[in-house]
C-alpha cells in the first residue's frame, strides 16, 4: 500500500515538475559589459496542433530589447520544439533581474524563470590606450528633424500654385475685356448666340440660362441707354427705361416695356423662387429679349446730348454706385490685410521653427505645463516636523498617510506628515514627508531608500532603476540621494510613461525626512524645476 502511495506521489510531482518546466529559460551569459547583448533563450515543446504566442516586448524588466529574433522550429517525431531568442542590453552598470514573462500555449499562460545578470563598467587603461583631447561641443538637435524642409517646400508649391492661378484668371479676364465690339447691339447679339450654343436648357440648367439671358439685356441697356441696370431691381429698371424714353425721346410702345418686365419677372421667379417654366415659355422669353433689344436699339436717337445722359443718373443711383465702389475697396483692403497677417504669421512661425526649433515654437505658442510651472510664482514654505524649508512652484497640500503607506509600515511610525503636489501620472510630482518612529532604531538611509522605492512601486512605479550618492544641503547637512528612471503605469487609461525621479533622505535622531521629485523623462523645464527645488532645501533640527 505504501509502495503505491509513493509511486502516486512520484507521478504527481513529475507531472507538476513537467508543467512548471513547460518553458525552459536560459541565457548565454550572466555578466556582460555596458551596452553588450544578453541573449535570452526560451524553449518549449508542443504538439503539432498547439498554438504558441511569444510576447512582443520593448523592455523585459530593466533591460531593453534590442533584437527580437525569429522563432526557430525543430520537428521531433510528433512534436515541435520552438526556440525564441531576445537580444537584451542595459547602459547602466549594476545587478539586474530579468523578470518572469508569460508565454501563451493554447491560450494558457506559462511563466519563464527569472535570471539575475550583472552589467559591468568598461575598464579603460590610460597607460596603454592613447588619450585624445575633448571634442568641441556639438550643437544639440533642435528636435524637428528634416520635416520642416517638406513644410517649406509645401508652402512654396502652394504659393506658386496661387500665383499661377491668379495670373491665368487675370489674363483670361483681360482677354475677355479685350474682345471689343463695335456697338452694344453687336455685343448683345453675339452673346445671345453664344448662350444658345451652351445648350444650358438641354442640360437642365434653367437658372443659369435665365441669369445669363437677363444679364445680356441689362448690360445692353446699361451701355446703350446709360442706365445702371446691373445694380437696379426689376421695378427700378423698368421705371428708369420709361423715364429715359421720355427724356431721350425714344419711341417705345408699352408692349416692348411690358415684354421686358415679364421676362425679368420670370427670371426672378426662376432664380429666387425655383420656378420651372416650360420649354416653349423659355423659347418665347428668349425671343422677347432679342426683340426688346432690337426695338430699344432702333428707338435710341442717333445723337443724345451728354447733359441729358448725365441727368438720367439721378442722385440715388449715383449714391448707390459710390457705395458699391466703397464696399469693393473696403473688401479689397480687408482681403489684403488678412492675407498680409496670415503671411506674416506663417513666415514668422517658419523663421522661428528654422532658427529656434519646433519644440521652442510649440512650448511658447501652444504652451507647456512644466514651463508654466517654472515661470510662475514660486512659494517658499516649511513643511513637517522637524521642518523642511523648501521652495516649490505650487503650495504642497497635506495628504492622508493612511492611504499611502501600508499598515505594517504605519505600525512602526509614531508620527508622520506628508505634503504633495501633482500625481505620479501627471507631468510633475513632488512630495515632502517627515516621520518619527515609535521605538529607538538606528536608521540606515540605504535601507530607507529601498523601503521608499517599494512604496513607489506599490503606487504604480515599475522597472525602477536606482543609483545613489551622498547629498549635502547648502548648510552642510549630509543625506543620501537616490535617482534614476522608472515606468509609471496609469490605471485609468492603461498607458505607461518613462519618468525620472530624485529622492532625498535625511535622518535626525529618531526621525526621517524625505523629498521626492518625479517627472517625465526628457522634460528640460522639469529638470530646471528639480534643480531649483533641490538648491532651496533647508532642514530644521529635531527638537527633543
Amino acid at each position: 500500500m505504501k509502495l503505491k502511495f509513493y509511486i502516486f506521489l512520484f507521478l504527481l510531482s513529475s507531472a507538476v515538475f513537467a508543467q512548471q518546466k513547460q518553458v525552459e529559460t536560459s541565457i548565454d551569459t550572466t555578466k556582460n559589459k555596458i551596452g553588450a547583448e544578453f541573449k535570452l533563450t526560451l524553449k518549449t515543446v508542443v504538439s503539432s496542433k498547439s498554438k504558441v504566442v511569444f510576447p512582443k516586448l520593448k523592455n523585459i524588466g530593466p533591460l531593453e530589447v534590442i533584437q527580437s529574433y525569429p522563432i526557430d522550429t525543430v520537428k521531433k517525431n510528433d512534436t515541435y520544439e520552438l526556440i525564441k531568442k531576445y537580444g537584451l542590453t542595459q547602459f547602466d552598470s549594476g545587478k539586474y533581474t530579468i523578470p518572469s514573462i508569460k508565454i501563451l500555449i493554447d491560450k494558457k499562460p506559462y511563466a519563464t524563470d527569472s535570471i539575475r545578470v550583472e552589467v559591468a563598467n568598461v575598464k579603460v587603461d590610460t597607460l596603454q590606450q592613447k588619450m585624445y583631447d575633448i571634442k568641441d561641443i556639438t550643437p544639440a538637435d533642435n528636435g524637428i528633424g528634416d520635416w520642416w524642409i517638406y513644410v517649406l517646400i509645401l508652402i512654396v508649391i502652394l504659393a506658386i500654385g496661387a500665383f499661377v492661378y491668379w495670373y491665368l484668371k487675370k489674363h483670361q479676364k483681360k482677354k475677355i475685356e479685350e474682345e471689343v465690339y463695335k456697338t452694344p447691339i453687336e455685343k448683345a447679339t453675339s452673346l445671345l448666340n453664344n448662350l444658345e450654343q451652351k445648350e444650358l436648357v438641354q442640360k437642365g440648367e434653367i437658372k443659369e440660362y435665365y441669369s445669363e439671358l437677363t444679364d445680356i439685356a441689362r448690360n445692353y441697356i446699361e451701355e446703350a441707354i446709360h442706365i445702371p441696370a446691373m445694380e437696379s431691381t426689376t421695378s427700378e429698371l423698368i421705371q428708369a427705361i420709361r423715364t429715359a424714353s421720355t427724356k431721350k425721346k425714344m419711341t417705345l410702345t408699352p408692349e416692348t416695356v411690358e415684354n421686358l418686365e415679364r421676362v425679368l419677372r420670370q427670371a426672378d421667379l426662376v432664380k429666387f423662387a425655383k420656378s420651372k417654366p416650360l420649354e416653349f415659355e423659355i423659347t418665347e422669353d428668349r425671343n422677347k429679349i432679342q426683340k426688346v433689344i432690337l426695338t430699344l436699339d432702333n428707338a435710341i436717337p442717333t445723337e443724345v446730348p451728354v447733359e441729358e445722359e448725365d441727368q438720367l443718373l439721378n442722385e440715388a443711383q449715383k449714391q448707390k454706385q459710390i457705395k458699391l465702389q466703397l464696399l469693393k475697396k473696403r473688401n479689397k483692403r480687408i482681403a489684403i490685410s488678412v492675407g498680409s497677417v496670415l503671411f506674416l504669421l506663417i513666415a514668422t512661425t517658419a523663421f522661428f521653427i528654422v532658427t529656434k526649433g519646433f519644440n521652442y515654437v510649440k512650448d511658447n505658442v501652444i504652451g507647456h505645463p512644466s514651463k508654466e510651472l517654472l515661470e510662475g510664482e514660486w512659494v517658499k514654505s516649511e513643511y513637517g516636523n522637524p521642518g523642511i524649508l523648501i521652495e516649490t512652484p505650487k503650495v504642497l497640500k497635506r495628504m492622508d498617510t493612511q492611504k499611502v503607506l501600508p499598515k505594517e509600515t504605519m505600525a512602526l511610525i509614531k508620527e508622520m506628515q506628508l505634503f504633495a503636489y501633482g500625481s505620479m501620472v501627471g507631468n510633475f510630482y513632488v512630495t515632502v514627508s517627515t516621520s518619527k518612529f515609535k521605538n529607538p532604531v538606528e536608521l540606515d538611509l540605504a535601507k530607507a531608500l529601498e523601503g521608499s522605492l517599494k512604496v513607489i512601486e506599490a503606487q504604480g512605479g515599475q522597472n525602477i532603476i536606482v543609483k545613489q550618492e551622498d547629498f549635502q544641503t547648502n548648510e552642510g547637512v549630509q543625506g543620501l540621494k537616490g535617482y534614476g528612471t522608472m515606468t509609471v503605469f496609469n490605471p485609468i487609461d492603461k498607458t505607461s510613461t518613462k519618468a525620472y525621479y530624485e529622492l532625498l533622505l535625511f535622518k535626525q535622531d529618531q526621525g526621517l525626512q524625505q523629498i521626492l521629485i518625479l517627472h517625465e523623462e526628457g522634460d528640460t523645464y522639469a529638470n530646471d524645476i528639480t534643480t531649483r527645488i533641490l538648491n532651496s532645501v533647508e532642514l530644521r533640527k529635531a527638537s527633543n
